[in-house]
C-alpha cells in the first residue's frame, strides 16, 4: 500500500527547533518547514536520500533563537523561499497571505495569518485538515512570548482562539519548538488543557499572563534575526563547505561543530582537547580516555603543548567554553580543529565511553 505522503519531523537540540518535512510520494515533491542553518547537511541528505524535490522552504515567522538554512537550501537543491510579507524577511520567492495554498504534487498547505508572538507569524494547515503547523503561535501547553518583535498578547489571543481553536479537536498540532520532549498535541487537548489560554482562560487572563512573564531574550536574538530578515543568507554570500578531514557543521557564527558520536568512533585519528577548569575535573572526575586537560584560562599560555599531527576537538561540560578554545586555536594557527558539540552532558547522554580519573 502506498503511503499517503512522506513526513518527518525533525529537531534541532541546542535551539529545541522543530524543522518538518512534508512531500508527495507520486510526484516526490517537497516543502520544508522551518529549517535551521546548522543542521542544513542533515536536511539535505534525508532529501536526497529519500529522491524527493524540495519546493520550498517556508518560514512561519522571523525566528530569534535560530537561523534559518532557508537560503543554503536554495542553493543547495534549487527551492524556494515563502514567509508572510508581514514577516519583512528580504527576498522572498514566494510571499504568503491568509488563505493562500501552498501545492507540493497532489497535497498542499493552506497558510492562516496567525499574528501575535510576531507581527508576520502564519500557521499551515495540512489540506485534509488533519495537521496543523503552528510556528511560535501555539505551542504545546504554550504559547509563544509577545514581547519583542511586534508582538502583542492581545492579537495571540485572537489568532489562537478564532484561527486555531476553530480547527477540529483532532486535528494534530505540530509547533516550531517545545523544550522537554513533546512532539505533538492535538487542538481538542490544548484547547481544554493548555495552561495559557485553554479552559475557561479569557483574555484578560491570557494578557495578564503574558505580560508579567519577564523572560530573558534569547540568547541568538543579535544575531537570528537580522539574519533570518535576510533568509540565512550569510553577509559575505560563501556556501560554506565541509572540510575533508572531518564531516563538520559549520554553524552561522563560523565554529565548526562535530558530533560526539563520530568523535569517539575515530578516537585514535583525531586528538581531544578538554578545557574544563581544574576545579570541575578534580569535582567531577569522568574525562575522556587520552583526552589532553588544559583549562581553558591557561590554553593562551600552553599553545604549545597542543599537537599539530591531528585534527583537534575541543571539549567541555556543555560544549560552549570549548568555542572559545575552538575561537583561540584557529586564530593561533590551527586549521584542523572542531568543537564537539553539546560537550561532556550529551557525550555521556549517548552513552559514549568515559573514565573516571583517580
Amino acid at each position: 500500500m502506498t503511503a499517503k505522503w512522506v513526513f518527518r519531523q525533525l529537531f534541532d537540540q541546542p535551539s529545541g527547533t522543530y524543522t518538518y518535512l512534508l512531500g508527495d510520494p507520486d510526484t516526490r515533491q517537497a516543502v520544508l518547514i522551518d529549517s535551521v542553518y546548522e543542521q542544513h547537511e542533515r536536511d539535505a541528505s534525508l532529501i536526497r536520500e529519500l529522491q524527493l524535490q524540495l519546493l520550498f522552504c517556508i518560514e512561519t515567522h522571523c525566528h530569534a533563537d535560530h537561523v534559518t538554512g532557508a537560503w543554503l537550501m536554495r542553493h543547495a537543491l534549487g527551492s524556494k523561499i515563502a514567509a508572510s510579507e508581514k514577516s519583512c524577511i528580504a527576498t522572498l520567492d514566494l510571499v504568503l497571505h491568509d488563505g493562500d495554498s501552498i501545492a507540493f504534487g497532489r497535497r498542499s498547505l493552506k497558510v492562516l495569518e496567525t499574528p501575535g508572538h510576531t507581527s508576520g507569524c502564519i500557521s499551515l494547515v495540512l489540506d485534509d485538515h488533519s495537521m496543523v503547523f503552528t510556528g511560535d503561535c501555539l505551542l504545546i501547553r504554550g504559547c509563544g512570548r509577545t514581547d519583542f518583535q511586534q508582538g502583542s498578547a492581545r492579537t495571540l489571543f485572537h489568532s489562537i482562539q478564532e484561527k486555531l481553536f476553530a480547527l477540529a479537536d483532532d486535528c494534530i498540532v505540530y509547533p516550531a519548538h517545545d523544550y522537554a520532549g513533546r512532539t505533538s498535541s492535538t487542538i481538542g487537548e490544548e484547547r481544554r488543557l493548555n495552561p495559557r489560554i485553554g479552559g475557561e482562560a479569557n483574555e484578560t487572563d491570557f494578557v495578564g499572563y503574558l505580560d508579567n512573564m519577564r523572560l530573558p531574550h534569547p540568547k541568538q536574538l543579535d544575531i537570528a534575526v537580522p539574519a533570518n530578515l535576510q533568509a540565512g543568507r550569510p553577509t559575505d554570500d560563501r556556501i560554506p563547505k565541509p572540510p575533508a578531514w572531518a564531516p563538520v557543521i559549520t554553524t552561522y557564527g563560523g565554529v565548526l561543530e562535530i558530533s560526539p558520536q563520530w568523535v569517539a568512533a575515530h578516537a585514535k585519528d583525531v586528538h581531544i582537547l578538554d578545557v574544563r577548569t581544574r576545579h570541575e575535573t578534580t569535582e567531577e572526575g569522568t574525562r575522556i580516555r587520552d583526552a589532553q586537560l588544559i583549562p581553558i584560562d591557561e590554553l593562551r599560555e600552553r599553545l604549545d603543548q597542543v599537537p599539530k599531527d591531528k585534527p583537534v576537538m575541543t571539549i567541555c561540560r556543555s560544549g560552549k567554553r570549548s568555542v572559545l578554545a575552538f575561537t583561540i586555536l584557529r586564530a593561533a594557527g590551527w586549521n584542523e580543529v572542531a568543537n564537539i558539540s553539546g560537550g561532556l552532558l550529551r557525550w555521556q547522554a549517548e552513552g559514549l565511553p568515559t573514565e573516571h580519573a583517580s
